[in-house]
């Protein structure tokens, strides 16, 4: 009898040990990680705000999509902010107010009136708004594996009555009780044996909250001591007010897709795209309700059972006295109060996958999933819905088979910044991002380059040299000869340099790169900003070399830019999930190619687009919008390009194949369309043409290169740099006859 006692005790100690143990275990856990999950929060990636101010341009129809986009519900008299008025073109819009970094945008109420496609307008009170900003649309954020996703709020901003609903329903003692309550327990117990399994748990919102964080769903009586044992010990460390805000912060809410919607902050955008503390009665307790089954009372997929789910925590809310019957009998008769608006959020996979590969230059994968980053970026929606809506059409119309792949990347030539993006046919679906990755021949897009290497030497070249487009063969250190030919198969026996980048003649161009020296040609490709791999072969002065049309665009930015090399971006600031700043993205730029030889080669794209490969567009745009661009064709047409520029846009086109086969495209029949298309809707601004110092205009044959005068025949008003216009001159006697193309124009004369 005495050794079984003693055994007995000894098994005790050993319990009471492993007990211990085990709870210093659990202990541990919850005290080094509490915290840190209280501010587990993914980046948050935002549009740019759309700024409003007397004379910008914008469509009437613009603002209503931005406005529907960002959620503002219609309303025939704006009550409250999200609210949005239209008659016409007149807008009373509620706004939201919005933090910016640095700076608060207020909550405003404006009159704003659009006519001719320009805001006319704003006043707010009866008292003119110089400039606003909408609230920026999220466009995504970068979440943990998991797919959790949150907005904090602080217990201080949530609304009273829907906490009051809170303990109504779920924890009617939580202010009483020590992490568990006894009578739930109880309760939940006996519903158990009823019924013969597990189907009640009687826990409190401790519990829950510990369930959230730490343990498993699955119902079983071990995981339900850990849950209690673990609950009492949160209570021991952290106040009441700390568990429940953590609690509204982490309540799981239902599923958009991948993303898991977690805290009531969060659900009020998700469901009502209303802030939390703007919400109606009858809106917090539907998200109350929910609590029991997200799922289950998803008011989207089963209204009807969520309305029912509603009117219980109403009631319930009457029953414990957090409001009178008269307040439920109104919240019950309100509908629902969903927002039925498209929405932006995680549906531009393309612009997201540039701003994540963009951040990991600097930041962990776990920083980018938990630290609560607001990632505010240049993304534009008005440019990518027209973006969006020019690809679909334009492939449409190409391809019916559904081969056909495209991209287009959409810069703005005074910052670098990428405003908008497609990867593929299917704009809104994440994959293959041919904007990035499709590594192919540039075909007649690096040709500038070469031009503007020789352009940069004007003791021996100008736009009216004389150069041969002529047949030549080039035996390479392996022992293989490259004999370059043009498109149509013929020479063209001697031209002015221009034309051979107007007409995009292969031999001309190759024959000049190989005089330069590919060392020469590969530099400046360099200097314009490619930064992949150029092979340093005589090929690539007509496009060997595999690159993406992000690539591309920032070569063209180079050029778009006058020289000025600016790094192409999508993030303008960051900042913490205490809206302090971290970093700021401001503009950045170095000369890297003469001015006055980028200013001649300015020239060349323009006479590409009037009078050579690239003419094309002009069946698009006015005929007094100057532009400037290239096309580019690969061999057997299995990739079709084109990039150029306004004076406010640089759009960079692609088309071709995954299989990497032949499309039955040049540049110009395909590329081309995509770019017309989405340039003539969006572009407001012609390309300017101001000569710098140190430059002077001729009038020169277009035969020979001599120069001759303005009323002569072939006569054509063309830019030198100082010194290096044409020595010969032609007989013709000059004399005005009102000449007025577009080239004379561009000096004013």
């Amino acid at each position: 009898m005495k050794k079984t006692r003693n055994l007995l005790l000894k098994l005790f100690i050993v319990c009471l040990v492993i007990g211990a143990g085990y709870l210093v275990y659990l202990d541990a856990r919850i005290t080094t990680t509490f915290t840190d999950r209280m501010w587990e929060l993914p980046a948050k990636v935002y549009a740019r705000p759309l700024e409003l101010f007397a004379g910008a341009e914008l469509r009437a129809d613009d603002l209503a999509y931005e406005l529907e986009i960002l959620g503002y519900r219609k309303v025939g008299h704006t009550r409250s902010p999200g609210q949005v008025a239209r008659n016409h073109g007149r807008f009373e819009i509620y706004t939201r107010g919005f933090d910016f970094p640095g700076e608060r945008e207020p909550v405003r109420r404006v009159t704003l009136d659009i006519s001719n496609d320009r805001v006319r307008s704003i006043s707010e009170g009866g008292a003119d708004v110089d400039l606003m900003r909408l609230d920026p649309a999220q466009i995504g954020g970068i979440y943990p594996t998991h797919g959790e996703d949150r907005v904090l709020i602080q217990l201080q901003d949530v609304p009273e009555t829907l906490v009051q609903g809170l303990f109504a329903v779920e924890d009617q003692r939580f202010y009483q009780h020590w992490g568990f309550s006894i009578t739930g327990i109880g309760r939940a117990a006996l519903s158990n044996v009823m019924s013969g399994r597990v189907v009640a748990g009687g826990s409190t919102i401790t519990q829950q909250l510990v369930k959230n964080y730490y343990l498993s769903p699955e119902r079983t009586l071990v995981r339900k001591l850990n849950e209690v044992l673990m609950a009492v010990l949160l209570e021991l460390h952290y106040s009441k007010e700390q568990i429940l805000e953590s609690y509204i912060n982490e309540v799981y809410l239902g599923q958009s897709g991948p993303r898991a919607i977690h805290g009531f902050a969060l659900a009020a955008r998700h469901y009502f795209d209303t802030p939390l503390q703007q919400l109606g009665l009858h809106q917090q307790a539907l998200l109350v309700g929910m609590i029991k089954g997200p799922s289950l009372y998803n008011p989207r997929r089963h209204p009807e059972r969520a309305r029912e789910r509603r009117n219980v925590v109403l009631d319930a809310m009457v029953a414990e006295g957090a409001i009178s019957a008269d307040e439920a009998a109104v919240a019950k008769a309100m509908p629902l109060g969903l927002n039925s608006a498209p929405r932006i959020r995680d549906t531009f996979p393309a612009y997201l996958d540039l701003v994540r590969r963009q951040l990991r230059l600097e930041y962990r994968d776990e920083d980018l999933t938990s630290l609560g980053l607001s990632i505010f970026t240049a993304f534009d929606p008005l440019l990518q819905h027209q973006l969006e809506d020019s690809t679909t059409a334009v492939l449409g119309q190409l391809d019916k088979s559904g081969e056909l792949q495209g991209a287009a990347v959409v810069t703005r030539v005074d910052s670098g910044e990428v405003a908008a993006l497609v990867g593929g046919r299917k704009v809104s679906y994440a994959g293959f991002n041919r904007a990035l990755d499709a590594k192919r021949p540039a075909g007649s897009l690096l040709k500038p380059a070469v031009y503007l290497a020789a352009l940069e030497r004007p003791t021996h070249y100008s736009l009216a040299t004389v150069i041969p487009d002529e047949d030549f063969q080039v035996r390479q250190p392996n022992g293989d000869v490259w004999a370059p030919q043009n498109f149509d198969r013929r020479p063209h026996g001697n031209i002015l340099l221009y034309q051979g980048l107007t007409n995009s003649y292969n031999l001309a161009t190759a024959k000049l790169g190989m005089e330069l020296g590919i060392d020469s040609v590969v530099d400046m490709l360099k200097r314009l900003g490619i930064t992949t791999y150029i092979p340093p072969v005589p090929a690539v002065t007509l496009g060997a070399g595999e690159y993406s049309p992000l690539d591309i665009a920032a070569m063209y930015q180079t050029i778009a830019a006058g020289g000025f090399r600016t790094p192409l971006r999508t993030i303008r600031d960051i900042v913490d999930a205490r809206g302090e700043p971290l970093r700021r993205y401001p503009l950045e730029y170095d000369r890297t190619v003469s001015l006055q030889a980028i200013n001649l080669l300015h020239y060349a794209l323009r006479s590409v687009v009037r009078d050579g490969t690239g003419r094309g567009v002009y069946s698009y745009l006015p005929q007094d919008f100057d532009v400037a661009g290239k096309t580019g064709t690969t061999n057997d047409g299995r990739d079709s390009w084109f990039a150029g520029f306004s004076g406010d846009l640089l759009t960079v086109t692609w088309m071709g194949r995954d299989d990497n086969g032949g499309t039955g495209l040049t540049g110009s029949t395909g590329a081309l369309k995509l770019w017309g298309h989405f340039m003539a809707r969006e572009s407001r601004r012609p390309l300017a043409y101001r000569m710098p110092d140190g430059m002077e205009t001729e009038w020169i044959d277009s035969e020979n290169g001599y120069v001759t005068g303005e009323g002569c025949p072939n006569a054509r008003l063309m830019p030198f740099i100082s010194g290096s216009e044409p020595r010969q001159r032609t007989n013709c006697s000059p004399r005005r006859n009102g000449l007025s193309d577009w080239f004379q124009s561009l000096f004013g004369k």
